[in-house]
């Protein structure tokens, strides 16, 4: 159930470039990773913005909520001098324009979708709705539309994967793009974690790789489930849960662990 690449770089650049930026885009392609995690939230005016965190100070300066402003305020901010003066004046991303990024240089995403408190369902349909639009072509070349579940031999390697720790974002993915796949993204694996797949449909797990046992990815993939881990930035912890059965993980130590890792 993972027909997608084993090594993905976090955030677009990992340690190398301000997080989900179009300069970290660019940094993980120049570092051969044609796979890339980054992460979704909603402006003010509903339009979905590259960030991870809802409030300002780390990655972008001032105070205040991601969600009080519209889109053309965020994107016109730096979200590069926090991180180093050869990236002052990055600024933040749309989700489109990564989008784009990715198409044109056949970078695969898995996009987490990363809501505000209190815009779970409308940033999970927000975003499923754009990813869907994007990729409408696809989806009617391959005869999904309609979005029943997605049986191992149908997943469509190209297209993107939903994550999120929010399970009612993912419920609204679910609804508004079925034939997008969807993982759902856990801290730790409770013990009702099939049952919550099997709701969200979803093809894969998502887990701390901080948290997981031999058992426990035993267990997920025995199950027909893909497994995926974060974040995992030394290459002996990674052959380690490789051994276990993990299919895949993103990094931060791209300059560590190649896209060519597995």
């Amino acid at each position: 159930m993972w027909p997608y690449p084993k090594v993905i770089a976090h955030r677009g650049g990992g340690t190398l470039a301000p997080e989900n930026t179009i300069a970290a885009m660019r940094c993980g392609l120049d570092h051969g990773f044609r796979a890339v995690e980054f992460d979704v939230m909603l402006s003010r005016d509903a339009i979905p913005v590259a960030m991870h965190d809802p409030h300002f100070g780390r990655t972008v300066r001032g105070a205040g909520n991601v969600s009080d402003f519209t889109a053309d305020q965020l994107l016109a901010m730096d979200a590069g001098t926090w991180f180093g003066p050869g990236f002052a004046g990055e600024p933040v991303a749309a989700f489109r324009q990564i989008l784009e990024f990715c198409r044109r240089n056949q970078v695969w995403m898995n996009i987490e979708i990363k809501p505000a408190p209190g815009f779970e369902r409308e940033t999970g349909t927000v975003v499923a709705e754009m990813t869907r639009e994007f990729f409408a072509a696809e989806i009617a070349a391959k005869g999904m539309a309609g979005g029943a579940a997605l049986r191992p031999g149908e997943i469509d390697p190209t297209l993107p994967l939903f994550s999120s720790f929010s399970f009612d974002a993912l419920v609204a993915a679910k609804a508004a793009a079925p034939e997008i796949p969807r993982g759902y993204l856990v801290d730790r694996i409770a013990a009702d974690w099939r049952s919550r797949l099997a709701e969200l449909e979803a093809i894969a797990l998502h887990t701390n790789h901080k948290h997981l046992s031999p058992g426990q990815a035993k267990e997920v993939t025995q199950a027909g489930y893909g497994l995926f881990c974060y974040t995992v930035n030394t290459p002996e912890r990674a052959r380690e849960i490789l051994s276990w059965g993990v299919d895949a993980f993103c990094t931060d130590r791209i300059d560590l662990i190649g896209a060519d890792f597995c």
